[in-house]
């Protein structure tokens, strides 16, 4: 009886300490989001302050070893066409491709409508 009352006992901790451990997040999202909540918020031309934010978290998260959310890439990839820098747009378009497959057809899309503008 009482070898019962312990195990109950033992079951019911080891279930109480398994459900107290939250989950990890998936993503690293640094200030991504407020980063670009800022930039649409504001009426000055910030692409130069939003491109070295968006690097410095890619950088964070390439440091903590945590992946990028969906969209950093594309995100970057398209504040680099905004300013001229087609190379590294492309670059950018083909990272987001590479980490998420399903964004393949809109990356494509942004990367043929950029060399159309290049002509």
């Amino acid at each position: 009886m009482i070898t019962k009352k312990i195990s109950a006992v033992l079951i019911l901790a080891v279930c109480l300490v398994g459900c107290s451990r939250s989950p990890q997040p998936l993503y690293y999202w640094g200030d991504y989001q407020k980063t670009i909540y800022q930039y649409y918020q504001t009426e000055s031309d910030s692409t130069g302050q939003q491109i070295a934010s968006l690097q410095a978290m890619i950088e964070r998260s390439r440091a903590s070893n945590k992946a990028l959310p969906p969209g950093v890439h594309a995100h970057l990839g398209m504040l680099y066409a905004k300013t001229g820098r087609a190379e590294q747009a492309v670059a950018e378009f083909n990272m987001e491709k590479l980490l998420f497959p399903e964004s393949a057809p809109f990356m494509n899309f942004l990367i043929s409508k950029d060399k159309g503008s290049r002509k």
